[in-house]
């Protein structure tokens, strides 16, 4: 299941619900053009070891499973989307239709429970008690985002853009707001779960910052997944794409994005 780059507030969420659903309605682009994970952070995770069995919480299209996949985990994914779903599927996945709070373990146990881009979207207590259900002991939980950095040429020009074209848009404000503030709340409030469910260590955060440089294309190609873009007409939305490609060639045609990494990790305990 997918994000929006700032946190959001109760009154919001009917709104950000709507975002949120409305990824699956073209997952072959979501696929293809988000971003991944920083290698550092799989291998954190997993350490090397070998017959590691991960549950991928929200698993979207597949993109971080198929990176625990790449260094030899076994790695199931629970999705609520069955577009999103059946794409994660073709590319190789194990996928149980479920969201995670209902989700059924039957009695499996595994060595690891992840989201990426998604632990914001379920109730912080219920989601780490099922983890907790799910986990061996010694098993981790870990969740985490990613969160653009965008450099200030960008964000100004992107900016202005949806502030003339979106003025009252999710996304507007995305680029107007301090990413890294709205992800360390994200963090906060699963930690606050976690140590509610009371099934686990003390949280430790984690931090891991890399760049990806995009052409025009490649940007504008990835655009309508990000926020609220969906919620608009298609012809509004080739607007913004024409205001955004224009910014871009205005600076030569590519950028450089810097992107954190914002994580939360959690060992089960034994009780």
């Amino acid at each position: 299941m997918p994000h929006t780059r700032v946190p959001f507030s109760e009154n919001e969420l009917p709104r950000h619900r709507r975002v949120a659903e409305g990824f699956g309605a073209d997952p072959e682009r979501y696929d293809r053009t988000r971003p991944s994970y920083p290698e550092a952070l799989v291998n954190r995770i997993v350490e090397a070891r070998t017959q590691f069995d991960v549950v991928d919480v929200g698993c979207g299209t597949g993109i971080a499973s198929r990176q625990f996949q790449a260094v030899g985990c076994t790695v199931l994914g629970v999705e609520p989307d069955p577009r999103m779903a059946e794409v994660a599927r073709r590319r190789g996945l194990e996928v149980e239709a479920s969201t995670f709070e209902a989700w059924d373990p039957s009695g499996r146990t595994f060595d690891a429970v992840v989201s990426g881009q998604t632990w914001h979207w379920l109730d912080a207590v219920a989601a780490a008690a099922k983890a907790a259900q799910a986990l061996r002991p010694g098993g981790q939980l870990a969740v985490f985002w990613n969160a653009e950095i965008p450099p200030p040429e960008v964000l100004r020009a992107f900016g202005e853009t949806y502030r003339r074209l979106l003025p009252d848009s999710l996304v507007a404000r995305q680029w107007t707001t301090n990413a890294l503030d709205g992800y360390t709340m994200l963090r906060r409030n699963a930690a606050d779960g976690i140590r509610k469910a009371g099934a686990f260590g003390a949280p430790q955060e984690w931090r891991f910052d890399w760049q990806k440089s995009y052409s025009r294309d490649a940007w504008l190609d990835q655009l309508p997944t990000h926020g609220d873009h969906g919620q608009y007409p298609v012809a509004t939305v080739e607007e913004v794409q024409a205001g955004i490609g224009a910014a871009i060639d205005a600076m030569g045609g590519s950028f450089t994005m810097g992107y954190a990494t914002i994580g939360l990790n959690a060992v089960r305990t034994s009780a």
